[in-house]
């Protein structure tokens, strides 16, 4: 039950921290300085790894029993 919700939302997590990643690299002819901009070096890997680390949660998570 609720783990399954935890897996799907860290999962999109992961997916949401790599499009965030996405862009054009530089080339030989053409520097690029937006693969240096915090998106790409700071918030997207945060983002990846929190997410990461929400599926390890989710399965290591054993809920209590209440009987």
């Amino acid at each position: 039950g609720r783990n399954y919700l935890f897996i799907a939302i860290s999962f999109l997590l992961i997916v949401v921290g790599f499009v965030l990643m996405m862009g054009s690299g530089s080339t030989d002819e053409m520097y690029n300085p937006e693969i240096f901009s915090v998106r790409r070096i700071v918030i997207a890997p945060t983002i990846t790894f929190v997410g990461f680390l929400g599926i390890i949660f989710a399965l290591l998570y054993k809920p209590r029993d209440n009987k």
